[in-house]
């Protein structure tokens, strides 16, 4: 099964709660991979900068939502349990809840205005999304840097094979290479440096 999106999380994560103790987020991060029979390498697969579980994620922005939405309350820093507004929509057996779910309560909404949040971070037009706003930020992040690559890219494209050959040269001096610009170059050779340029720009377009 794939990861679910951390809305689809929410109502499982209220019903576990609804025995009313308190729970470690970890401990709901375990019983949730069960209850969605993930293998473990979706449970250790990362979002895209790598610093968190993809799941673990989910589950955080889940309980992150509710608790802004006052169905949930954390007494301590990493725990976690149900409140009477919880209990009375559980019990009014809502078949999901997500965000466009949340937003009939005022606190979450003023959640919401104070993240200044846009719809298209955290839901699709039915209102589910697979990507948590820090994925969907990750995510906008990295296309910004391959569209500046593609840039560079093209810049370079157009230039001269002297600019090129300075554009290497350059690169292998920050990269520790020859120690300075002048030492580079004479190590390299000006019209050996010229014809390997002219090669690796070559290369490079293809």
């Amino acid at each position: 099964m794939a990861i679910p999106d951390y809305q689809s999380i929410m109502l499982p994560l209220l019903e576990l709660a609804s025995d009313g103790q308190t729970h470690h987020v970890h401990e709901a991060i375990e019983f949730l991979a069960q209850q969605f029979t993930l293998t473990d390498d979706e449970k250790r697969e990362l979002v895209p900068s790598g610093k968190q579980p993809r799941f673990q994620n989910r589950v955080s922005w889940a309980r992150t939502y509710m608790t802004k939405a006052d169905l949930l309350e954390s007494p301590k820093r990493g725990f976690f349990c149900i409140t009477e507004r919880g209990r009375q929509v559980l019990a009014e057996k809502p078949p999901v809840i997500n965000v466009k779910f949340l937003e009939q309560f005022e606190e979450f909404m003023s959640f919401r205005k104070l993240r200044h949040e846009r719809n298209d971070f955290t839901e699709s037009d039915s209102g589910f999304s697979e990507n948590t706003p820090e994925e969907s930020l990750e995510a906008a992040y990295q296309t910004i840097r391959e569209n500046l690559a593609d840039d560079i890219l093209r810049t370079v494209r157009n230039c001269s094979p002297e600019f090129f050959e300075q554009l290497v040269v350059d690169l292998l001096v920050r990269m520790g290479y020859g120690g300075s610009r002048q030492e580079a170059v004479r190590l390299l050779g000006a019209r050996g440096m010229r014809a390997s340029t002219e090669s690796s720009k070559r290369t490079v377009w293809v």
